[in-house]
């Protein structure tokens, strides 16, 4: 097996034609002189074949060659760097295989970093990279959360347009990759990206933020949702009638749409199965918002579940902790502590002022006592015969 060359140490023009040898020697139709137009040409033409070592099947090896391109590259000046660092991208996401695909994301990312946080060459790369993460499952490496996202492109910012292709894609891959409720967000990202004037245009991004938002296992405060300008263009269509029943409804509304609209339910790609134990769960919040002791029978009835399923349906809402009580299996009763509201309106807010200022009320008579235990002690000190 051929060992490359290291590339370290020496002028551009000689490390331009090292590569060109390297990979000649591989197969890639290539000369080994270096071009008269310079470095950017030289580059040009490396990049054009630089996929030939890619059939060698040793990463170490590719990994070195695709770093040393990287380390010629951000040399070249920005405006002259353009097509050759978007035909390294081009390159590198059509690599294949798991192993080969993390090797042309390290590349890929070292390019990243390597660029002027005011380059506005960082979006491209940065959107090959989720290319790739797409195929590889490497969406960790380079996302966290969609705060530290817009922190990296604060100093170039992106248009609307840009942002909008980049926000879709990272939902497919944060959705691939399991993570739902990073994908969540970045949706309604991309839906508050539109305007009043655009927000008819963003009709298929509406529909699938909802249909994601429902499927979500993780998703129950859907009321936010409603705000949004692209979603409210959609009221009066079906998919905004089945958002509301998830936002308000109760589980009976939904047997109710699914029954006389189920060819289009399953058309959206929603699972029955899914949607009627998150209804479930969202029916007995709602119970729990109005009935601090709910019976057993009361849950039969409201939930549609079988008398033998009721300690099990119990046990799985106190696990997703958007209810706190007690169960007594003896007096088959719920006592219900506290419940997550799954709408957040003016009476939600009064609640909580209310509750505040029951608090602060509460806070100044604790304050008062205490001054008056503290007067009480000085005063029964002053009382005392001092020592001779």
């Amino acid at each position: 097996m051929q060992v490359p060359p290291v590339f370290i140490d020496i002028a551009l023009e000689d490390q331009t034609q090292e590569l060109r040898a390297y990979l000649k020697s591989l197969g890639a139709e290539i000369s080994e002189e270096r071009s008269p137009k310079g470095i950017e040409d030289d580059l040009h033409k490396i990049i054009g074949v630089c996929d030939t070592c890619f059939k060698e099947g040793n990463e170490a090896e590719v990994e070195l060659v695709l770093n040393d391109i990287v380390s010629i590259m951000v040399l070249v000046s920005p405006e002259r760097a353009e097509n050759i660092i978007l035909a390294f991208c081009e390159k590198l996401t059509k690599a294949h295989g798991q192993k080969l695909g993390e090797v042309c994301s390290k590349a890929l990312w070292l390019l990243y970093q390597s660029l002027d946080e005011r380059s506005p060459m960082r979006y491209p790369v940065y959107y090959h990279l989720l290319l790739i993460a797409k195929q590889t499952d490497q969406i960790k490496a380079i996302f966290q959360d969609i705060e530290q996202l817009k922190q990296q492109f604060s100093h170039c910012p992106l248009s609307n347009e840009e942002l909008q292709k980049l926000y879709r894609l990272l939902h497919e891959v944060l959705l691939r990759s399991n993570q739902s409720e990073q994908a969540a967000k970045v949706m309604i990202e991309l839906l508050g990206t539109y305007t009043d004037k655009t927000a008819s245009h963003a009709r298929e991004d509406a529909i699938c933020c909802i249909t994601s938002a429902i499927a979500d296992p993780k998703t129950f405060l859907l009321d936010p949702l409603l705000s949004l300008k692209p979603v409210h263009i959609l009221k009066g269509q079906l998919i905004h009638d089945l958002l509301n029943i998830f936002v308000s409804e109760n589980l009976t509304a939904y047997l109710k749409f699914y029954k006389e609209h189920k060819e289009f339910v399953n058309n959206q790609g929603l699972n029955h199965e899914q949607n009627l134990r998150k209804m479930r769960l969202l029916s007995f919040m709602q119970l729990a918002e109005t009935t601090p002791e709910i019976s057993f029978e009361a849950i039969e009835q409201e939930l549609h579940i079988k008398k033998e399923e009721v300690e099990a349906f119990i046990i799985e809402v106190l696990k997703t902790k958007l209810v706190s009580a007690r169960m007594d299996q003896s007096a088959r009763k719920v006592f219900v502590t506290s419940t997550m509201h799954r709408t957040f309106g003016r009476s939600q807010w009064q609640q909580l002022k209310d509750l505040l200022s029951s608090w602060k009320n509460n806070l100044a008579v604790v304050q008062e006592g205490m001054k008056s235990v503290t007067a009480a002690q000085v005063e029964l000190m002053q009382q005392q015969p001092q020592a001779v």
